[in-house]
């Protein structure tokens, strides 16, 4: 082989490495907005609550879900959490994030949410067992199942679907 024909091969090699690489970076989600459909194409790192992110710093997560107004919903803000409510009926958090070190590091949703989300997570949070979820979302990494309840943990894509019956929460927090 000629010097030129290995560097072409390389230089395709490497295109065709780095295409790969950035068609397996997942799209951004926003939980209100996105009907994001495929599990695979889910990252924490890209999920967004009303444009909150992980890692958003706590004035950016005040500022967004405590001082702009968010229709339908009623904001509490205790210790580390930031809870939405629905101001329909404020039973419990439907929402939130969590903020320690002055930063977002969790964000977490459950069945109450259910009619503002889009996408798998409304399918997920209407599900009538942990098959349905594993149905949707494929098998998870690990996770305990009993009579009480299961919970599912997909690590590698940060987010943990703990299933209880007709309570269903979902958190984000960083893949591991």
């Amino acid at each position: 082989m000629t010097k030129e024909l290995v560097v072409r091969r390389v230089i395709i090699l490497l295109a065709s490495v780095l295409l790969a690489l950035g068609s397996a970076h997942a799209e951004p989600y926003e939980l209100s907005k996105n009907d994001v459909m495929e599990p695979k194409a889910i990252s924490s790192t890209e999920i967004s609550l009303f444009g909150v992110k992980l890692g958003d710093s706590e004035s950016k997560a005040v500022e967004t879900l405590v001082t702009e107004k968010i229709s339908g919903v009623k904001v509490e803000q205790e210790a580390t959490f930031i809870f939405l409510l629905d101001q329909r009926k404020p039973t419990g958090p439907m929402a939130g994030v969590r903020i320690q070190d002055g930063r977002v590091d969790l964000l977490f949703i459950n069945n109450r949410f259910t009619y503002k989300t889009r996408g798998i997570f409304r399918n997920v949070l209407n599900s009538e067992s942990p098959e349905e979820i594993r149905k949707l979302l494929g098998q998870e990494e690990y996770g305990d199942e009993n009579v009480m309840g299961a919970v599912m943990a997909y690590d590698k894509q940060g987010f943990q679907v703990n299933y209880l019956g007709k309570d269903i929460n979902i958190e984000f927090a960083a893949p591991r």
